[in-house]
């Protein structure tokens, strides 16, 4: 163990899982540099855990085994026996003489807590720096110094604090760079490493649930001008593009994560608070560092190109065949990268289920994680240091795995380019609106709130409405009316013109005695209860209501109010269902 190392500086007989010690009055392990008796640091309350995407060095095991009904428990002791510089005896002789010092008589010994379930959490990269940090608190300087010298970051033009008060973004990507140690025989030969896989993650303000939106790299979409930090300094203004691949927002004329970042903010309407991004190693570190992830096939699967075969059937992967799960799309499906989003989307959860489970049975195994995440990772200023992480950790800890949902941003086939997709905005802009409201994508069951009875609603040919521009985009209020008369049959919509005011917000007003009218067009135009104003006296038979649309709206058949359920047609997976089979 060298000076850097979590250990004295010297002291090469010390094993670094030997300084982490159980402390029976908490039920945490606790950092002790000093077993002679130096007071413990203060353990952490909770564990906080892995990664999305990331990892470190290249694992060449693999292990392709059909799980049984029911693991041995034996397997992470006999891990722990055979790691360099002490075993299983040697742990348990420390760990017995620190927690006799900490505990004092035996009468005052408080018994070993069992884990509740309620500390299930969102785990990823952060986290498990988080729960390193968290765990080791004022005594882990080395652990400090020694992550702070795995993270690499890049300067994308936007400093945000590591932790916020609202809801937190963060865009992850997996980039197809073949650089880097193992990465030879990956991605396309001349590849400057472009955004092969993109998945925002929404956290909701009051940490409560989490969504994770994949985006498919062969989409149609345009790329904004970005600015980017130059190795003298200086800053280059990159020229966007129209109509072209969303994977070529990273890498191509040399853009870097913050054009990534832009694109997916111009696209969704999220403001992102910071960027995680790692290549191919990623994978296959950090599955080995968990001992493999459980996947499943629903059939057997051999794909030459991406060199993954399995029997159907469940099985642990790691390494190079854990990369080759992620990357296989000609073996499931109809072949598409759409279909390997579904993979990606299966695997990740999978991790996050396992770095929940036992990820953190021992400390040494503990540290082989975080170093293998840090090690991967590249970031933003906001998040680019230890002690930045931990804080970002800590923050977004409190997710549980059960609250997080994978789903992918909805497309269509390109009818121009058969080997592209187009953004099918019919699907995408209420689950856009949906995720910016802060709502989980929990489809089938109640949202926010009570609900109160419907309302009565007149039918089609009795809705009359005044339809005028406040604030849309022009030509808004005649779209309007044509799509209310020629899709909805409400013959007696009329064009009012402009406004003569500019209004921030769609709004209807209506007589008490045109609720049933106002009953339907808000349902029609997805309009909040807060757009609509009645009147206190009532109205003519031929008098019209007045919908004048404001500067949120975009367009008609787009709602206005965000749905709290996830709209149709949008995939998605719960992480923490167990079920999913690859076919």
């Amino acid at each position: 163990m060298d000076a850097q190392g979590r250990g004295r500086a010297g002291d090469n007989n010390v094993d670094p899982a030997d300084q982490w010690v159980f402390d029976p009055d908490t039920g945490n392990y606790e950092l002790r540099l000093d077993q002679a008796g130096q007071a413990p640091a203060r353990p952490s309350d909770r564990k906080t855990a892995g990664s999305r995407r990331a990892a470190g060095k290249a694992g060449d095991d693999t292990d392709t085994r059909p799980l049984p009904t029911q693991r041995a428990r034996g397997d992470e002791s006999a891990d722990a026996d055979e790691r360099p510089g002490g075993g299983r005896a040697s742990r348990r002789a420390a760990g017995s003489r620190a927690a006799a010092a900490a505990a004092g008589p035996a009468s005052r010994r408080k018994r070993k807590p069992k884990k509740s379930g309620k500390q299930k959490a969102l785990y990823w990269t952060a986290g498990v720096v988080g729960f390193v940090l968290v765990a080791g608190c004022g005594g882990a300087f080395y652990l400090y110094q020694q992550l702070n010298g795995n993270i690499s970051k890049v300067d994308v033009g936007v400093e945000n604090d590591a932790v916020s008060d609202g809801p937190v973004n963060v865009l992850i990507i997996g980039t197809d760079a073949r650089s880097g140690k193992g990465n030879s025989g990956y991605g396309d030969a001349g590849s400057v490493g472009h955004a092969d896989t993109t998945i925002l993650m929404h956290i909701s303000k009051d940490r409560s649930n989490a969504t994770a939106l994949s985006i498919p790299r062969d989409m149609i979409t345009d790329i904004p001008n970005c600015p980017t930090k130059q190795k003298d300094g200086s800053t280059k203004n990159i020229p966007g593009e129209r109509g072209v691949r969303f994977n070529t927002s990273l890498g191509q004329e040399g853009r870097d994560p913050g054009c990534t970042w832009r694109t997916v903010e111009k696209l969704t309407g999220l403001k992102i608070n910071h960027f995680m991004m790692a290549d191919f190693n990623a994978v296959k570190s950090l599955s080995t560092a968990v001992d493999g992830v459980e996947v499943c096939a629903g059939k057997d699967l051999n794909d030459p190109k991406s060199h993954l075969k399995l029997k159907a059937g469940r099985h642990i992967v790691k390494g190079e065949q854990a990369l080759a799960f992620v990357r296989t799309r000609h073996a499931i499906g109809f072949g598409s990268d759409l279909d390997r989003i579904k993979m990606q989307q299966q695997f990740l959860s999978s991790l996050i289920r396992k770095l929940k489970s036992s990820a953190f049975s021992s400390p040494g195994k503990l540290y082989d994680v975080s170093q293998a995440a840090t090690k991967a990772l590249t970031v933003d200023t906001g998040i680019g240091s230890a002690n930045k992480l931990l804080d970002f950790g800590t923050d977004l800890k409190k997710v549980d795995i059960d609250k997080v949902t994978f789903a992918t941003v909805p497309v269509l086939d390109n009818p121009d380019d058969p080997a592209t997709v187009i953004l099918n905005k019919t699907a995408a802009d209420p689950l856009f609106a949906m995720v910016r409201a802060d709502h989980a994508l929990a489809k089938g069951k109640k949202g926010k709130g009570k609900k109160s009875a419907p309302a009565k609603k007149a039918p089609p040919e009795q809705v009359r409405v005044d339809v005028s521009n406040g604030g849309g985009p022009i030509g808004s209020a005649q779209e309007t009316v044509d799509w209310l008369q020629n899709t909805k049959a409400a013959k007696l919509s009329t064009n009012a013109g402009n406004a003569p005011a500019k209004l921030a917000a769609t709004r209807l007003e209506y007589a008490p005695n045109q609720a049933d009218q106002a009953a339907t067009l808000a349902d029609w135009m997805g309009l909040p209860k807060s757009a609509l104003k009645k009147s206190s006296q009532a109205a003519g038979d031929r008098v019209p209501m007045k919908l004048t649309l404001g500067k949120d709206f975009k367009a008609p058949g787009s709602p206005i109010e965000a749905p709290t359920e996830t709209p149709d047609g949008v995939q998605n997976v719960n992480a923490d269902d167990k079920n999913v089979c690859a076919k």
